[in-house]
């Protein structure tokens, strides 16, 4: 009998993220010099809301003044309307935490 590797309830999965990715990719493109209608998302782990100074933010997001981790993230994508009052970016969320994290997960790869 084969023994096969499952992942962990719970585990995260950069490849599945990259795959929900797919939806942003429409307003957040992955290039580092690029804005598109929204900023890019290069490096987003660690980077405080509002701080790239080649994209014009709402001000509701530079006045949140978070700084995106996994907690953070998740926080957001579940409701971001509701996370951060008076934004202008036109997301419902990603209702599905597991979802969520994979993106997450995706998102640290991108450096």
């Amino acid at each position: 009998m084969l023994g096969l590797a499952v992942p962990s309830a719970g585990a995260q999965d950069a490849t599945r993220g990259k795959a929900v990715y797919e939806a942003c990719i429409v307003c957040h493109e992955l290039d580092p010099k690029s804005t598109g209608q929204g900023p890019t998302l290069i490096g987003v782990i660690g980077r405080r809301s509002g701080a790239l100074d080649d994209f014009r933010y709402s001000r509701a997001i530079v006045r949140a003044n978070i700084v995106w981790d996994e907690s953070t993230l998740d926080a957001y994508l579940a409701d971001p309307q509701s996370y951060i009052v008076g934004m202008r970016m036109p997301f419902g969320g990603i209702p599905d935490k597991a979802e969520r994290a994979d993106l997450i997960a995706y998102l640290k790869t991108l450096r």
